[in-house]
């Protein structure tokens, strides 16, 4: 029986472990935090948007770094594979708007339950409060094979095969704090820079403080880096004292950290997506028409929220207490303007601190996409975070983690102790 070592009891590695245990190999588990899941336990705010049920096709499409490389990890675990192993595992779940995935209790600890009986039932060996100082190697001849790892304790764990599933930099809380990238440079590996992803958006504007809080639903995005459009999207979004965040804005984050990361960009925000600019003038005659002798800004009720109000008007450039019947067509043209194509200046995002991914990683180059080894290191696997892969929001990323880690843990060989 070959013994295999996992560092990181997050999705990618937990999944890793199911994985290689059921190929008959001898599993131990190492996490530095007090239990597994800690990051998996706060994803969907609590909830654990566990994949997409999305098609293939979309599966990709919503891969936004290297999806190629995820070729052979998609088709050999999929998300419908993922979705039955959860079933199977006694943790139900449901698909809800986007095809976004849950617990049907909308409770993440169901999700790291199931994983939990099912290495139990496979007699994984879990070692909590244990951190990995460094990988272990030879090398014979031009290669290098893996030996097993150094603990913090200066205790040497020898095993046939190691799995790297440390995630990434964000939420360093849960353990998340760059170790992945050290062996993966002690071992030669080319690092991709690393950058917060699907992280809230820092704005120029002052008048997004006066709107912290303010939740926008259905409305429509389009991020201009330069002259093109870099991103565009429909959802929710929501302002902060800093600017402005929501699944919407996350999504166009990560095309900014990608595209035009430490640049100013322009993000235009139409509120009334659903109305075309004709709809919308006929709409604004109408509400004009009704409050004719109000002034500007007593009558705005029915368009906006009355958080939004003083801004919009504060942006038309029209006096608030100008009554309603003297605004002009060129005026009432300009509003529309505003209202379908309103402005913020983008001027970088937050830190890791609020980032729920890191871009960038351990380059996929030094990788076979087949298997998840190394081609540096005989026996050494990476999979999750920690490598240059990432998507949108909608639990696209968690599949990448399912994925990478199932292949990296069925891929070991099971006479692997023979090499």
């Amino acid at each position: 029986m070959s013994k295999v070592i996992i560092i990181g009891g997050g999705a990618a590695g937990m999944m890793a472990a199911v994985a290689a245990a059921e190929n008959g190999h001898s599993i131990l588990l190492l996490e530095k935090n007090e239990k597994l899941g800690k990051k998996l336990f706060i994803t969907g705010k609590g909830r654990c948007n566990v994949t997409n049920a999305c098609d293939m096709e979309d599966l990709f499409q919503n891969v936004l770094t290297n999806p190629k490389f995820l070729y052979s990890a998609f088709y050999a675990y999929d998300n419908h594979r993922l979705m039955s192993f959860f079933e199977k595992a006694g943790c139900p779940l449901k698909t809800e708007r986007g095809e976004r995935v849950f617990p049907v209790s909308d409770h993440s600890s169901d999700i790291i339950k199931a994983l939990m009986r099912r290495l139990k039932e496979l007699s994984v060996e879990v070692a909590l409060h244990t951190c990995v100082e460094a990988l272990l190697w030879e090398e014979i001849g031009e290669r290098k094979h893996i030996k097993g790892v150094r603990l913090q304790n200066g205790r040497e764990e020898r095993a046939d095969a190691v799995i790297v599933a440390t995630g990434g930099l964000s939420y360093a809380s849960t353990g998340s704090d760059g170790d992945g990238y050290r062996f993966a440079e002690e071992t030669s590996h080319k690092l991709i820079q690393t950058r917060p992803g699907l992280v809230p958006l820092e704005a120029e504007e002052s008048f997004c403080a006066k709107l912290m809080g303010l939740s926008l639903k259905n409305v429509a995005i389009s991020l201009v880096y330069g002259s093109k459009e870099i991103y565009s999207g429909f959802g929710e979004m929501l302002f902060t004292h800093f600017g402005v965040s929501g699944p919407l804005i996350l999504s166009a984050a990560s095309h900014y950290v990608k595209r035009a990361w430490g640049e100013r960009a322009a993000l235009y925000i139409d509120l009334k997506p659903a109305l075309s600019m004709e709809q919308l003038d006929k709409r604004l005659l109408r509400d004009f028409e009704e409050n004719k002798n109000k002034a500007f800004k007593n009558a705005l009720g029915g368009l906006f929220p009355a958080k939004l109000i003083p801004v919009m008007i504060s942006c038309s450039g029209i006096d608030g207490n100008k009554k309603v019947n003297e605004i002009t067509r060129e005026e009432r043209k300009g509003f529309a303007d505003l209202i379908k194509r309103f402005p913020l200046t983008i001027t970088g995002t937050r830190g890791f601190a609020e980032a729920i991914i890191t871009q960038g990683g351990v380059s996929v180059k030094d990788i076979n996409p087949s298997t998840m080894e190394s081609k540096l290191v005989e026996g050494l696997y990476f999979a999750g975070e920690v490598l240059d892969v990432d998507a949108l929001t909608g639990g696209f990323n968690l599949q990448i983690a399912w994925s990478t880690g199932h292949l990296a843990g069925s891929s070991i060989p099971t006479d692997i102790s023979k090499r």
